[in-house]
């Protein structure tokens, strides 16, 4: 080997030296330079990043909240629809029960009467919707053996009589219908009259052509007094309103309260036949 080629490789070798040591020494410090830019470069996009962030969740809101309100629509649609079923289930249940309370009273009723009369139920099925007239049509007819004149009352006192009938329903005029006159007289004093029904859909009544000298108060009550042979003896009626004298001055006439509700009528009861003894201790109304 020429000296000049070791004195080449010996160059060589120190610059190889010298590079590698420049390089240990410089790397640490580009390492620093470089953790100290970057840091400053996230301190410049932190605010950035915050905005980007903050806008991304309300594009999410914005976008997410027509389908939010949709699906609550839905579900207050389907609460409002569950509220109305159980709404229509306790009214059905409630008329139920209303129901059976008003079959038993008649049942019980029944059971009481039997002894004077045959009793034939029947339900309303309409009603004059006139304020002249009281009539009600019930759901028996001559097919059930129901005939004209025929009593109807219902637990509480009298309702009216038949008037007009077919086959399967019939037609009952009530004791407030002006053209009703039931013979009447009042239980305590056994004064007689006559109880018509009066104008304007009132639901009350009156008892008229009463004797002068009647002593009459208030409260008494008036029981059907079986002449004319249309209603039979001892049928409740109602009870005596105030007393005034009639125009002609021979008579008293008094308001009377039927004890029937006669504007809620559903079911009532039609006397088909009166046995034997059927009036001797009326029922109180």
């Amino acid at each position: 080997m020429s000296w000049v080629t070791a004195r080449r490789l010996f160059c060589l070798f120190v610059l190889v030296a010298v590079t590698l040591w420049a390089m240990h020494i410089t790397v640490p410090d580009a390492t620093e330079q470089t953790h100290l830019e970057s840091s400053r470069l996230r301190d410049v996009l932190a605010p950035m990043q915050k905005g980007l962030t903050w806008l991304s969740r309300q594009a999410h809101f914005v976008v997410s909240l027509p389908v939010s309100m949709y699906r609550a629509a839905e579900r207050n649609q389907a609460l409002e629809q569950e509220v109305a079923s159980l709404k229509s289930q306790l009214a059905r249940q409630n008329e139920y029960i209303m129901e059976n309370r008003r079959l038993a009273a008649l049942l019980a009723y029944k059971q009481v009467m039997e002894q004077e009369y045959n009793l034939m139920t029947a339900s309303v099925i309409a009603r004059d919707p006139g304020n002249w007239f009281a009539t009600v049509k019930i759901n028996r007819g001559s097919r059930d053996g129901v005939k004209e004149n025929m009593t109807v009352l219902s637990p509480e006192g009298l309702v009216g009589r038949v008037v007009s009938v077919s086959p399967s329903n019939c037609e009952v005029l009530l004791i407030s219908d002006p053209r009703s006159g039931v013979g009447s007289l009042v239980q305590e004093t056994r004064t007689p009259g006559i109880v018509e029904g009066t104008l304007g859909g009132s639901g009350m009544a009156r008892m008229i052509h009463i004797p002068k000298n009647s002593l009459l108060e208030e409260g008494q009550i008036v029981v059907t007094s079986g002449l004319g042979s249309v209603f039979p003896k001892g049928i409740p009626v109602g009870t005596l309103g105030s007393v005034r004298d009639e125009p002609t001055g021979l008579f008293q006439s008094a308001e009377v309260k039927p004890f029937a509700n006669l504007d809620k009528l559903e079911e009532v009861f039609i006397i088909v036949n009166v046995l034997p003894g059927a009036g001797s201790s009326p029922e109180g109304g």
